[in-house]
This record gives structure tokens, C-alpha cells and sequence, in this order.
């Protein structure tokens, strides 16, 4: 298949700090490809510079062919962004806020007004139409962004961090509604922190750190870069020394590597059976309570982890 983005050597400097630092990736019509990485990793500036908000400081990208720094006119009309920050008025309604943005397309009339019906209907929002969208959940107001990014029909959707601050029911209506766009052919560039987002949805997936692209690839890909290797995740309480037991644990026998986040520590084991009883042993001698454990089998959050030598969320 013919590539609809390439992103050649892209940097993005704010004076001497790099945001973006040469990455390089393509995707392909009808792809989903995700970029995986934890917060200021550098997803939503890359984001800004694809769809023309910010200029690069090197580098070179295209949409169809169209460079996005001397056709940025012709670029705009090739792509759909779902910013993560929510961009509507409030105090219009869903329908409203449609046809004011379609407006800012350049479309109109009887256009303007079937394709705001279908993409109503393609959000689950018919039976909401008419109300303002300060009364809506979060959920809600993430649907109609989705919904302003396709009224144009793009060629590339760009969806950056997409279910952030909504609750899970929501989340996953949002995330089944990626799902059925790409079924439906819309190459979607989908940018997350949360490894089970990108597992669920991408067909490709780059990892992403301090503005670096550090591996590509599909999952199979990725996890192989972590071998046969398993993964503890020692679930701890609000008031355990998550980081000291991290620290003891690297030097207990199959661990591999070790880190902690949000009162769960994450080790890459050789072998999880093996290692379990020594684990639980070395967190007892400390005296730190394990609420829980789970054993994974490798996943996008092992190689993170393997790749780095930290948690994907810290």
C-alpha cells in the first residue's frame, strides 16, 4: 500500500530543549498506528507539527504527498484532528457546534447540513442534537470532537490522547468508535499513555520517549524485543514504600529489571514462577504489604520498561 504519512527525520526545538528529536515512521491507507508513550514524551507536539500548527526545526513530513511546511493549505484539507484538549463552544449545541465548524472547512448548504446529520448518527448523538454542550459528560464532548475532526471526510485522522479524563464506560464507548472508523478505511494516527489502548487498537505502534522514537513495529514485533521474559505487577497500598522495594527487588535473583508507578511495581522476570517466592519474601523482610499479583506474558508495557529502565506511566 501506498504511504499517506512520512515523517522523515522530524525535530522540534523550544530554544535549547528538543520536544521531538529526529523521528522518522509512515503510515499506511487504512493503517492504525499509535504513538505509545508516557506524558511530555513528545506525542502531542509531533501532533502539532503534522497538522500544521507548529513549523519544525528540521526535518520534512507529507500528507499524500503534500509537504507539510510549503502546502500547508492542501494539508489541511487532507486531515481530521481530534486535539486533546475539548474544542467546542458550550454554550451552542452538538448540532450547532457541527455546522459552525464545518463552516470553517469551507462547506455549506445542503452539504453541510446531510453530513452533519450522518456524523451525528456516527457518534451516537441524534437524541442530543439540539442541547447545549455545557450539559454534556465528558464522554459526550469527546464523541462530538471526534465528530468535528471527520466532517470534512479526511484521508488521515490525527487523534491525540483521545479518552484521557473520562470515565470508563466512556472510555470504551470512545475506544470501539476508533475501532469501527478504522474498519470502516480511516487511517487514524492515534497517540496514548495507556499500553492497554494501543494493544487493543493498533495495527503498528511507536514507542515514544523524551522526543525520541526508540522501537517500531507491530506488537509481535515489539514483544519480541523482550523475549521469552514475564512480567510481576505487585500491587501495593497507598501507604508502602513503592521505590524502596523497587530498589530490593533488583537485586533478588530473575529480576531483571524493576520500577514503580502509581503504587504498582512492574519487574521483567525470566521466569515469574521461579521468581515469585523470592519477591514476596524480600517485600515480607521489609515489611511492605502486597495487596495483589499478576502475571503477564510480554506486553508493550515489558518493552517500555526493558527499553528504558522505568514504568510507562511514570
Amino acid at each position: 500500500m501506498a504511504a499517506i504519512l512520512e515523517v522523515e527525520h522530524l525535530v522540534k526545538c523550544y530554544g535549547d530543549f528538543t520536544a521531538v528529536n529526529d523521528i522518522s515512521f509512515s503510515i499506511e491507507a487504512g493503517e492504525l498506528f499509535s504513538l505509545l508513550g508516557p506524558n511530555g514524551a513528545g506525542k502531542t507536539t509531533t501532533i502539532s507539527v503534522l497538522s500544521t500548527l507548529l513549523k519544525p526545526t528540521r526535518g520534512s513530513a507529507s500528507i499524500c504527498g503534500h509537504s507539510i511546511t510549503r502546502e500547508m493549505l492542501e494539508v489541511r484539507q487532507l486531515i481530521g484532528v481530534v486535539p486533546q484538549e475539548i474544542a467546542l463552544y458550550d454554550m451552542l449545541s452538538a448540532r450547532e457546534n457541527l455546522i459552525y465548524w464545518g463552516q470553517m472547512y469551507g462547506m455549506g448548504g445542503s452539504q453541510l447540513k446531510d453530513q452533519v446529520e450522518r456524523i451525528l448518527e456516527q457518534i451516537g448523538l441524534v437524541e442530543k442534537a439540539n442541547q447545549r454542550v455545557k450539559t454534556f459528560s465528558g464522554g459526550m464532548k469527546r464523541r462530538l470532537n471526534i465528530g468535528v475532526g471527520l466532517l470534512h471526510t479526511p484521508r488521515i485522522l490525527f487523534m491525540d490522547e483521545p479518552t484521557v479524563g473520562i470515565d470508563p464506560q466512556s472510555r470504551r464507548n470512545i475506544l470501539e468508535a476508533v475501532k469501527t472508523l478504522n474498519q470502516q478505511g480511516m487511517t487514524i494516527l492515534y497517540t496514548t499513555h495507556y499500553m492497554e489502548e494501543a494493544q487493543e487498537l493498533s495495527d503498528r505502534v511507536g514507542i515514544i520517549d523524551h522526543g525520541q522514537l526508540i522501537a517500531l513495529g507491530t506488537q509481535k514485533e515489539l514483544t519480541q524485543l523482550v523475549g521469552e521474559h514475564e512480567t510481576l505487577r505487585l500491587h501495593l497500598g497507598q501507604d508502602q514504600d513503592g521505590d524502596a522495594l523497587t530498589e530490593a527487588l533488583r537485586a533478588v535473583p530473575g529480576v531483571l529489571n524493576a520500577s514503580c508507578a502509581d503504587q504498582t511495581v512492574v519487574l521483567i522476570v525470566s521466569e515469574a514462577e521461579e521468581a515469585l517466592a523470592p519477591v514476596i519474601t524480600r517485600a515480607n523482610e521489609l515489611g511492605t504489604k502486597i495487596h495483589s499479583v499478576d502475571i503477564q506474558e510480554p506486553n508493550l508495557e515489558a518493552v517500555f520498561l526493558h527499553l528504558t529502565g522505568r514504568a510507562l506511566r511514570d
